[in-house]
């Protein structure tokens, strides 16, 4: 959990840093425009940008009742973020798991990429796709 907010942490307190610093220099409007530079990069890499997280078992479950796919991400994931993004208001409609809350769900993200955590993988009627093109997962939800 903590790994999860280190980077959005970060970037506020750099965000915080260089806007005060400027407004100490007598440009508060600059001060305020890096400050919200910063906490809008915090949004897009934290966990807050996606659906609520899932276990894996639990994901696994739900996805056996409803057929909905099993989307697996991570935090300040860049490829995470685009699929996330481009889904839109449809990302809800897939079960999302953070791998790095769940030691299950990483082990089968590297068991379906040759020992690779590779991100984001989706589990579509039982085959693993790998960084599959947002248009491709859109059309199967």
């Amino acid at each position: 959990m903590i790994r999860a907010w280190l980077l959005p942490v970060l970037l506020i307190l750099v965000g915080l840093l260089g806007g005060g610093s400027r407004a100490a220099d007598g440009s508060p409007l600059t001060g305020l425009l890096v400050l919200a530079a910063f906490l809008l990069l915090a949004f897009v890499n934290s966990p807050l940008l996606f659906p609520r997280s899932l276990t894996h078992a639990e994901a696994m479950r739900r996805s056996a009742a409803d057929g909905r796919p099993v989307v697996y991400w991570r935090p300040g994931c860049a490829y995470c973020m685009r699929l996330r993004t481009r889904l839109g208001s449809r990302a809800h409609r897939a079960h999302w798991v953070d791998i790095w809350r769940d030691p299950e769900a990483a082990a089968a993200v590297r068991a379906a990429n040759d020992g690779n955590e590779t991100v984001p993988t989706v589990l579509v009627d039982g085959r693993h796709h790998t960084n599959p093109a947002p248009s491709w997962l859109r059309q199967r939800l």
